[in-house]
């Protein structure tokens, strides 16, 4: 049999990558990225509110036909690379070829804009069949065209044999999330109707928007009083699955919000759709209201969706928060689909602009988090880490398990990272973004990541006397507070840039370490953790402070884009043995993933002198983020400078 690919297209905060892989051994044979063109770093900003974080649904669509297109060309130059015996092909391919290729998608997607700019323009006009105006765009001469015939001269290009775009059996999804896009009555979102198109509240309400901490708030306050109520028969605990505490990042708060912020936008909103529902449902053209599936991983981690109470929360519910958003329930749909079913078949208008064959599988989207967790081979007692702007913590459990409801946990979902376990989603709100900021925004002199990494290196636990709270973003776990802000303890007239990054590292492992006690304090044992994301793969000292900090070996994936390999794995499962993929996810995950055998284990020195930190930390974590906690502060700064003193006369 020919060899398989699956496509995995993985939407982030500021871009999009796709990546092929084989099905039978999960090698990597061609990716590309494409940035957002809208705003700063493909997020649409608001200099007056610093919580707002939004996205243009256009950009996603032009960065995925670009990737796509670059890793198709990718692919054939690592294929074309290999078959000449040039051992360093796959990087020519990832670099030259890649970028060659994104460039040439580019400027069929930017051929593509004006026909789709018309399309919806024209269809939203007339109100009828604006749905399908991307497949009136597809078939343009100017855009897809030129699209289609950019992958056929990648084909002439690499004269290769071994790579055929139709070999790729199966299509995986993932994105940010909560992320949710208002729609019109064909399931068009608001942001292509020219009255919407500058308007803030119709684009894509990006993950990282925090605007609705008020709405959050109250749905945490009227979901507590209502189970307080009433017996537990007539009155769902709604918070049970999600952690106890609503949060502004996610579903219900924001579309709330919406009303507040643009009523004219809310009142035109027929519904709203997770841009991990979204994607999928555009390729299948299963995008209409009455026909687009929704994912668990969305809905139960989210929007309150669960078995449980018939799905989304009751309408009576909704009513006794605002009654506006009583006939949004009415558009959502009783069931939701598991991370292992098919959205449906690509379309042939879709295939057409990608460079496809039609009727490819396409799974159920998801999140970034859940798949890059299955791209790192997650399993019962592995926890893993997707390490980059923010973290994501993702863990299962089989669904014969006992589970208890574990406050401040972001979801214990069915079916929402593997079939028949439990998915476990926990995290933090800042990482990434935490290290960016002292570099980016306070920006000592002469200093980059590099230099401070390197300079932080040489000092041991404790040396500097500092402690920070990683809250700069917020707390997603435990506490799920975005209003919380960050700290930074002990500084003097010696503290250096090195200091206060080492401290900052540290603070980010001491939040990782409160989320697996509150895992294993209700019964989920962390055996193994399995580091992933961008931050993973380049900071060796992060690694280290978090063996130390955490008193666990810290591996590594094997794959650098865990998320799109495991949107690839997803599409590999649907499309089944049959054709070349996989019965299921236990397979797949066997022969596509892998974790490095380089490792950092503990130093028992360093984990002594981090427990006395911890307990520091774990006082001023529940003193300023705890409801109702007495504690004595008065003795922090002294035990910093203690243990400070203690590790200098040793050095």
């Amino acid at each position: 049999m020919r060899e398989r690919f699956s496509l995995g297209i993985d939407f982030g905060t500021n871009s999009v990558r796709a990546l092929i892989v084989s099905t039978s051994t999960g090698q990597e044979i061609g990716t590309a990225i494409a940035p957002y063109a809208s705003g700063k770093d493909g997020i649409v900003l608001d200099a007056a509110r610093p919580d707002l974080a939004r996205q243009n649904p256009q950009d996603y669509i032009e960065s995925m036909v670009a990737c796509v297109h670059g890793a198709i060309k990718d692919a054939y130059g690592a294929q074309d690379a290999q078959s000449s015996g040039h051992g360093s092909g796959r990087q020519r391919g990832g670099q030259a070829g890649g970028a060659e290729g994104v460039r040439d998608a580019q400027s069929g997607a930017q051929g593509a804009r004006n026909a789709q700019s018309g399309a919806y323009g024209a269809n939203l006009a007339a109100q009828s069949g604006a749905h399908r105006a991307i497949g009136g765009a597809v078939s343009g001469e100017n855009g897809a065209g030129h699209i289609k015939s950019g992958a056929q001269d990648a084909r002439q290009v690499s004269g290769s044999a071994a790579f055929d775009p139709a070999n790729i059996i199966g299509i995986g999804i993932d994105t940010t999330g909560s992320t949710p896009i208002p729609v019109d009555l064909m399931g068009v979102p608001l942001a292509f109707d020219p009255r919407f198109s500058n308007r803030l509240a119709a684009m894509v309400w990006l993950w990282k928007d925090h605007t609705a901490h008020a709405e959050a708030a109250k749905i945490t306050a009227e979901a507590g009083a209502t189970e307080a109520s009433a017996p537990p028969s007539t009155a769902p605990n709604y918070l049970a699955k999600c952690g106890g505490v609503y949060s502004s990042e996610w579903f219900w708060a924001k579309i709330w919000h919406c009303l507040t912020e643009d009523p004219e936008v809310f009142a035109a909103a027929y519904t709203w759709v997770e841009h991990a529902d979204w994607i999928p449902a555009l390729l299948t053209g299963t995008d209409h209201p009455s026909r687009l599936k929704r994912g668990i991983c969305a809905a139960g981690h989210k929007a309150l969706f669960h078995t449980d109470w018939g799905g989304y929360p009751e309408a009576q519910f909704l009513d006794r928060l605002d009654p506006a958003l009583t006939r949004l329930r009415e558009t959502l749909p009783d069931k939701a689909y598991s991370i292992g079913d098919a959205a449906g078949d690509l379309t042939e208008q879709w295939a057409a602009l990608l460079g496809l064959k039609p009727g490819i599988k396409v799974a159920i989207g998801a999140f970034d988090a859940h798949l890059g967790g299955v791209g790192s081979g997650v399993e019962p007692g592995t926890l893993v880490k997707i390490i980059g702007t923010s973290t994501c913590d993702i863990m299962t459990a089989p669904l014969s398990a006992n589970l208890p409801d574990i406050p401040g946990l972001c979801g214990i979902v069915p079916e929402s990272v593997l079939p028949g376990s439990y998915g476990l989603e926990a995290g933090q709100s800042g990482v990434g973004d935490i290290f960016n900021w002292f570099v980016d925004v306070v920006r000592p002199e002469g200093v980059s990541h590099d230099s401070l990494t390197a300079e932080a290196e040489q000092q041991k636990p404790g040396q500097s006397g500092l402690l920070a709270l990683d809250w700069l973003s917020g707390n997603r776990t435990v506490l799920v507070d975005q209003r919380l802000s960050g700290l930074i303890l002990g500084m003097n007239t010696h503290s250096t840039p090195a200091h206060i990054y080492r401290a900052l590292i540290e603070a980010t492992a001491f939040g990782a370490r409160t989320i697996i006690d509150r895992f294993e304090a209700y019964g989920i044992e962390v055996k193994r953790v399995v580091n992933c994301g961008g931050i993973s793969a380049k900071n060796k000292l992060l690694l280290q402070i978090y063996a130390d900090v955490l008193n666990r070996p810290m591996f590594i994936s094997g794959s650098n884009q865990t998320c799109a390999l495991g949107a690839a794995i997803a599409g590999a499962v649907v499309a089944g043995a049959e054709t070349g993929g996989h019965s299921d996810f236990p397979q797949a995950i066997r022969a596509m993933t892998r974790v490095l055998p380089e490792h950092f284990k503990p130093i028992p020195a360093n984990v002594a002198t981090y427990n006395v930190l911890f307990e520091v930390y774990s006082q001023l974590h529940d003193a300023f983020g705890v409801a109702g906690t007495q504690s004595n502060l008065s003795e922090v700064m002294k035990t910093l400078l203690n243990l400070r003193d203690e590790v200098n006369q040793t050095a």
